[in-house]
């Protein structure tokens, strides 16, 4: 059975389409009835039949037409109403039937919002077939984009006023003697100050008047700011800091431009969104609430998982990605490490080398060659998890001791000690020698070409590096509709060239990389910098 492929009504003679707009138009009708994605809105306008009111709008066409409009940067529903009612394209796709923007919002929230990744996936896996793409090689990369809400009005999490009210709180019980048999919290709760006024109604007879008034105007007032304190922090939740009144899923996060002053790093309500690319397409997406990077790589790889089955076979990432825990899951389930660490970029370049590396025989090899045996240090505690200690001597006629002893208190000695995660050095060593092959050459080129360039065509081509909705689920869904518009308007592409997008491939005589040379009195110079201004700062 046909939904969308079928057209009931025609444009009249006068105001025929182009024949090539309506060739592309089918073309991607025909795109999304093979998607199946039909399904999902069968199954809702089941759920809804028999609620009375007026026949709805084709749900078919609305879907058509909201999915068509996203691709070619109508994200604006009243852009996407107006459209309706003068371009032909939407006017063919609606079948000459005018909505309002209302309308399309009710659709959306009904519709899409609950089956927004389902939907995402189906028309992927159809957009993955007509292209031919394989699950080779995913890029990784996120951009924090600007939430719909007044950045003046945000409420940094109460933690250090509700630990301040919770010590004048128990002091006011034990300066009163009330509530004798109550331990102090770090965190006073609005049941345990409703319980003290309840202690202090049946004690009423204990205290002069005046006593009495002034302790239960003071616990009324602490009882109102718990209560407060405690509504803020649900809002925040656990991992969160920051929220603001007009949103309160937005989180304060530091943004390269200022919706409302230009260019600025002052703090803004945002949401983070990661995605995965392979082959200029979006497959997978992740909107969370996080500030940094690091947190969201194993989501957005498990959500790749979830809607497609399997994990792709290498992935590639800046920097900001590069953990442990990040480092055990790619391991874990058999991935391609080609993740790259914060000191990637100081290695390359000889700038800020590692001090040491990691040898196959658990011992260490400094800047200078000389090895370093695992050590047990009696009174001193680990820093790190899952570390040890190595120790390396000989360092007084080391030409990279300043560098090498950097942060160090005292720097006369003889011998380094260093705290190492044996399992974080081994993936980071992986991760390079990776990285720093023909194939990993091609991949990081390509990184900067795939995933970077998503983001810069929706910022600066699409002008869009502001939200439109408002709370997580909405956000997220908006999130799809524009990723899922870009790689409908990618297909678009490949429907006229019939060639996938080209990326740079390594030539057949490029060899490996290396690092650059590290130069001793370059480092030592940098070293000895640091300390000074270290031993300048002690002696303020």
């Amino acid at each position: 059975m046909s939904y969308f492929t079928t057209r009931k009504v025609f444009l009249t003679p006068s105001f025929d389409l182009n024949k090539k707009e309506e060739e592309k138009i089918l073309k991607f009708l025909r795109l999304l009835e093979n998607s199946n994605v039909s399904d999902i809105i069968e199954k809702n306008i089941k759920n809804n039949k028999g609620k009375g009111g007026r026949p709805s709008v084709n749900y078919y066409n609305m879907f058509a037409t909201i999915l068509y409009g996203f691709a070619f940067g109508r994200d604006s529903l009243r852009d996407l109403e107006e459209a309706c009612k003068y371009d032909l394209r939407y006017i063919y796709l609606m079948e000459q039937i005018k909505v309002d923007h209302s309308t399309f919002c009710t659709f959306i929230n009904n519709v899409i919002v609950p089956y927004e990744k389902e939907i995402f996936a189906l028309v992927n896996t159809q957009i993955k077939l007509e292209m031919n793409i394989e699950f080779e090689d995913a890029f990784i990369d996120g951009s924090k984009f600007e939430a719909n809400a007044n950045k003046y009005k945000f409420v940094w999490k109460p933690i250090t006023f509700h630990k301040r009210l919770s010590i004048t709180f128990f002091n006011l019980l034990k300066e009163n003697n009330l509530c004798e048999s109550y331990r102090s919290e770090t965190f006073v709760s609005s049941k345990t100050v409703s319980y003290a006024i309840t202690e202090l109604y049946s004690q009423k007879d204990k205290y002069d008047l005046k006593t009495y008034n002034n302790l239960l105007k003071g616990l009324s007032a602490i009882l109102n700011k718990v209560i407060e304190y405690e509504e803020k922090e649900s809002i925040c939740g656990p991992n969160r800091k920051s929220y603001y009144k007009t949103d309160h899923d937005a989180t304060a996060m530091a943004l390269k431009a200022d919706y409302y002053a230009g260019l600025g790093t002052h703090m803004h309500a945002a949401y983070n969104t990661q995605i995965l690319v392979i082959k200029g397409i979006v497959f997978s997406y992740y909107v969370s609430q996080s500030r940094n990077d690091m947190d969201d790589f194993i989501p957005i790889l498990e959500e790749f998982n979830r809607l497609y089955g399997r994990f792709p076979k290498n992935v590639c990432a800046d920097a900001g990605y590069g953990s442990l825990a990040n480092y055990e899951y790619i391991n874990k389930n058999n991935i391609g490490n080609y993740v790259k660490f914060i000191s990637w970029e100081g290695n390359v370049s000889g700038s800020y080398p590692d001090c040491y590396r990691l040898n196959n025989d658990d011992t260490i090899t400094c800047l200078n060659d000389l090895i370093g045996y695992q050590v047990d240090i009696e009174g001193r505690h680990h820093k790190k998890a899952k570390s040890v200690f190595y120790r390396i001597d000989g360092c007084n006629e080391c030409v990279y001791k300043m560098y090498c002893m950097k942060y160090n208190k005292n720097i006369e000695l003889n011998y380094k000690i260093f705290e190492v995660v044996p399992n974080l050095i081994r993936y980071k060593q992986q991760a390079e020698d990776n990285l720093l092959s023909v194939k990993g050459i091609e991949i990081r080129v390509n990184r900067s070409i795939q995933v970077e360039g998503v983001f810069g065509n929706e910022k600066q081509n699409r002008n869009y590096s502001r939200v439109r909705r408002r709370g997580l689920s909405k956000v997220s869904t908006e999130a799809m509709l524009v990723l899922l518009g870009l790689n409908i308007k990618k297909l678009f592409k490949f429907y006229e060239t019939n060639t996938l997008p080209k990326f740079w491939i390594a030539p057949n005589d490029l060899k490996a990389q290396s690092f650059n040379k590290r130069s001793a009195k370059r480092l030592s110079k940098k070293g000895s910098k640091i300390n000074a201004k270290m031993y300048k700062n002690k002696q303020a």
